[in-house]
């Protein structure tokens, strides 16, 4: 398996990024990086880089901004980092792309240099979310902030095909995000994509609260991109700040101070199930390939978790799966 990754996509490029690749080839022993980006940056920060057989290194000439709009970026630089990640996949020389660079162009340039699924209006970013045991998926979570009811349901579609796959689980259950268990509540976005689910042959058990994807109430949590996107980033920023918490309170002064440091380890792999750095980017659900976005300020250990999460749609044959789900359905 080969997966190409944007160097020029974090905050930290490309070192972030050069760091992920070394860890994910220790976690991953049947898999290649194709790394993209500017050459001469590259050059400066590979000396001491221990790559062998497993990498390679192809140039770009361009990098798409972090605020650029997506339409120019598509339009001007065809030969950015992203731009070059795509090309390779659409190729066939590649299986899979990462980019933690600019979420709209990295979702410009896989419609246009990928294409769509046939009969998916819009592709969408999911998400693991940890819960009490397990994940739960989270669509959509910032690619789409104006969406119709219909588009829910086929996010609730392709988020239920994935998580088939990733949880091992036949007939996944389905939850609809909203601000109250009953039918009758929320808006007319969710009243409508309501009736749709429920008349669907998805395992639809109706509306969730905020509280329950942290139970597990659903296997599929479905979302317009706006709340999914502030959801997210409310995530984020907890399990952040729950390190910045237990850092602060290991450098207190108590009497207890040498049972804390005890307890430590246990307390670190409690946040750690919080943090998103374990879950790594979003996968893009509803384009003819396998691509994930990570977040620009991701660590090389998020890196290589969105790594991890490329290989894992690759193993599972995810996008063929999405594809047919929705051949059967249009057959039906």
């Amino acid at each position: 398996m080969k997966i190409a990754l944007d160097a020029m996509g974090s905050d930290n490029a490309p070192r972030a990024e050069l760091a992920a690749v070394q860890l994910a080839l220790e976690e991953l022993p049947d898999c290649s990086l194709v790394i993209v980006g500017r050459q001469e940056i590259l050059e400066s920060d590979r000396a001491d880089y221990r790559h062998g057989e497993r990498v390679e290194f192809v140039p770009a000439a361009e990098v798409v901004g972090m605020h650029e709009p997506a339409p120019e970026a598509v339009k001007r630089k065809q030969n950015s980092s992203i731009g070059v990640c795509m090309d390779l996949h659409r190729q066939g020389k590649v299986d899979a792309v990462v980019s933690a660079g600019n979420t709209g162009a990295v979702m410009a340039f896989a419609l246009t240099r990928l294409g769509a699924v046939p009969g998916v209006h819009r592709p969408t970013l999911a998400v693991l979310f940890p819960r009490i045991n397990g994940s739960t998926l989270v669509l959509d979570v910032g690619a789409n902030v104006d969406t119709k009811p219909n588009q829910l349901l086929q996010f609730a579609i392709m988020g239920a095909t994935a998580a088939a796959f990733f949880f091992r689980k036949a007939n996944p259950s389905v939850g609809l995000l909203n601000i109250g268990q009953e039918d009758t509540k929320g808006n007319e976005l969710t009243t409508a994509a309501y009736r749709l689910l429920k008349e669907s042959e998805l395992n639809f058990i109706g509306n969730v609260e905020g509280n329950e994807i942290l139970t597990g109430k659903a296997d599929v949590v479905v979302c317009d991109g706006f709340v999914g996107n502030v959801l997210l980033k409310y995530g984020e920023g907890l399990g952040e700040i729950l390190r910045q918490l237990l850092e602060q309170y290991y450098e207190s002064e108590s009497k207890y101070r040498l049972r804390r440091w005890f307890s430590r380890p246990v307390l670190e792999e409690f946040i750690s199930r919080m943090d998103y750095q374990e879950y790594g980017g979003a996968l893009m659900l509803g384009v003819q390939g396998n691509v994930v976005v990570a977040h620009g300020r991701s660590t090389p250990q998020a890196l290589k978790n969105a790594i991890r999460t490329a290989y894992s749609a690759v193993r599972d044959n995810l996008s063929q799966h999405i594809a047919q789900a929705f051949a059967n359905q249009n057959s039906g």
